[in-house]
C-alpha cells in the first residue's frame, strides 16, 4: 500500500483507510472464476463481489473526485448493482486507472474543503470532514461484506 503524503496530515487519516478499505475488495477476488465474481449469498439485497468492486470504487470517484474534488463524474448508482463480468480484469484496470486519481484529489484537499459544505445524495448537506469520514466508512462496510461474501463462496465449493 502506497501512503497518501496529503499537506493536510488530517486527511491522510482518512485517505489511507479508504484506500486500504478497496484494497481489501480486491483481495477478496483473488483466484475467482466467473461463477465467483457473480455469486451472491443466497439472501435478499446481497450483491456480488464484482458488484461490490464496481459499486465501492463508482461511489469512491463520485464522492471523492466529483463532490469533494470539483470534478465532474458521470455515476449511474443502480446500474453499479447489476455490474457483472466475466473476469476481474476490467476491475482491475479500472482499480489501476482510479487510484491514483483518487490519491491525487485527497493531496489537493485542503482545510478550507473539510469545512466547506457539500451535499450527500441520501443525507443532504454535510461539512467536507463530515463527508470525508462518510466516505471512509463506506468502503470499509463494503470491504466486510465483500469478506463475508467470499468466506460464504468458499464454505459452498468446501
Amino acid at each position: 500500500m502506497t501512503i497518501t503524503t496529503a499537506p493536510n496530515p488530517e486527511i491522510v487519516a482518512f485517505a489511507d483507510p479508504l484506500i486500504a478499505a478497496i484494497e481489501r475488495i480486491f483481495a477478496c477476488l483473488d483466484g475467482l472464476d466467473a461463477e465467483g465474481l457473480n455469486w451472491r449469498p443466497p439472501a435478499p439485497q446481497t450483491n456480488s463481489l464484482y458488484i461490490l468492486a464496481f459499486h465501492t470504487m463508482g461511489s469512491a470517484e463520485a464522492a471523492i473526485i466529483g463532490e469533494l474534488g470539483g470534478e465532474q463524474v458521470e455515476r449511474d448508482c443502480d446500474a453499479e448493482f447489476t455490474a457483472s463480468g466475466d473476469s476481474r480484469a476490467p476491475l482491475d484496470a479500472r482499480w489501476r486507472a482510479l487510484e491514483p486519481r483518487l490519491r491525487a484529489t485527497l493531496n489537493r484537499l485542503t482545510a478550507a474543503d473539510m469545512e466547506k459544505t457539500v451535499h450527500h445524495r441520501r443525507f443532504g448537506a454535510m461539512s467536507g470532514r463530515s463527508y470525508l469520514i462518510l466516505q471512509t466508512q463506506h468502503p470499509t462496510e463494503h470491504a466486510g461484506h465483500a469478506e463475508l461474501t467470499r468466506d460464504l463462496l468458499k464454505a459452498t465449493r468446501a
